[in-house]
């Protein structure tokens, strides 16, 4: 029975599984949110409807990582995106979860409030954003020192976590010339034929960005 995957383009999570599943070139049925039926069939398999959800024969598997390595133990490819040796897994999971927890949550807050409530409000969670992510920035700008991918030389999870959470990141906080690594690490994420893909397919819904998406990308 094939893969199905339930996303939708303009999801930064969702991206991240995408990423993965193009990276091995693995088939799956993608199940496009905005098709009829799809948001219902998708809270049918999760009562939290929150997504990316992945059913693989049968089996329901939510969240993006456990997806990805989800992925690699059913479903392996060309490229191993959590290594063997466990301590270099551990490299790799965490520095996933600092991209979905510093970089992706806290770029999703003026996000969320300019959905949601009044201007004022947007601009104090725009400006926490901000600061927060300026932090994360300095951060990765020293971590990234002598590594081509974020966990060493090879492309992993971690990868598919910083694509789409330092792509996003930009639109609410420029990362600024300070970040010389930093800029040069997004840049060849975008460059990535699985990441790029995931970008073109998302482009038809630019406008859903309610804080405005910039030309640059």
């Amino acid at each position: 029975m094939p893969l199905t995957l339930y996303s939708h383009p303009f999801s930064s999570y969702c991206q991240k599984v995408l990423t993965a599943l193009w990276e091995n070139e693995i088939a799956f049925t993608y199940r496009n949110l905005e098709e009829p039926g799809a948001n219902e069939e998708l809270a049918a398999l999760w009562p939290l409807s929150r997504f990316p959800v992945l059913v693989d024969d049968g089996r329901t598997v939510v969240e993006s990582s456990i997806i990805i390595e989800h992925l690699q133990l059913k479903h392996p490819g060309k490229a191993r995106l959590l290594p063997d040796d466990p301590a270099a897994a551990l490299e790799v999971r965490f520095m996933d979860r600092f991209f979905d927890q510093y970089i992706m949550t806290e770029m999703q807050k003026p996000v969320f409030k300019a959905v949601r409530t009044d201007g004022a409000r947007k601009d104090a969670a725009m400006a926490e954003a901000s600061k927060a992510l300026g932090t994360a920035y300095a951060w990765l700008e020293a971590r990234l020192d002598g590594r081509a991918w974020a966990a060493g030389d090879s492309f992993t999870m971690a990868d598919c976590a910083a694509a789409p959470s330092l792509f996003y990141a930009d639109w609410v906080h420029q990362i600024g010339a300070e970040f010389p690594r930093l800029r040069e690490y997004r840049a060849r994420l975008l460059a990535r034929p699985s990441f790029a893909r995931a970008v073109e397919e998302a482009r038809p819904y630019r406008s859903y960005f309610p804080l405005g998406a910039p030309d640059r990308d």
